[in-house]
């Protein structure tokens, strides 16, 4: 995600000076792990001070926009962006996601286990507090997380969703990781 200002319906974050466009794409990936407790997805939260208090819903993917043409270069660039951690592995498509905002999302299921303790994001730069003349930086992640499926669907986008029913069903059928 290269991020400076919310998007309407807060559902994604963008550059200010690229207007969003029903033909914008991103492409993200969808970690996740096994445990005795069951499924986890790792899930990003977005930095910056308007999701500061944001939690339930404010979740997502670590992704951002595709420059190159290519969701798959993009998806593992924004994922080493994002969380400092390297998407090694084998990377499985899941069905694309239109969001509300007319955006489509690529995402790629990744088993794996990362150390998230490691967790580094890049910054961005907006003006704040908002008329103020004052530019600061903020992490475009400032926090990622294992969760459970039940909680995940809770955290995540709602628009992000459809990625979580995938994912699961995949698994269940054998057809990733």
């Amino acid at each position: 995600m290269r991020a400076s200002a919310l998007h309407a319906d807060n559902a994604e974050r963008r550059p200010t000076s690229q207007p969003l466009t029903r033909t914008e794409t991103s492409a993200g990936i969808l970690a996740y792990r096994r445990r005795s407790r069951g499924l986890e997805v790792l899930l990003a939260h977005p930095g910056g001070p308007y999701w500061r208090t944001k939690d339930l819903g404010a979740w997502s993917i670590p992704k951002g926009v595709v420059e190159s043409g290519d969701p798959l270069v993009c998806a593992k660039r924004e994922f080493n962006e994002e969380t400092g951690l390297v998407a090694d592995g084998e990377l499985v498509p899941l069905t694309p996601l239109k969001q509300r905002s007319g955006k489509t999302v690529h995402a790629f299921a990744l088993a794996a286990d990362f150390d998230i303790s490691a967790f580094s994001s890049n910054l961005f730069e907006m003006e704040w507090p908002p008329r103020s003349g004052k530019l600061q930086k903020f992490p475009e992640v400032d926090r990622i997380a294992y969760f459970d499926l039940p909680m995940a669907r809770k955290k995540i986008l709602p628009g992000q969703r459809g990625f979580l029913d995938e994912l699961e069903r995949k698994l269940k059928e054998g057809t990733a990781g």
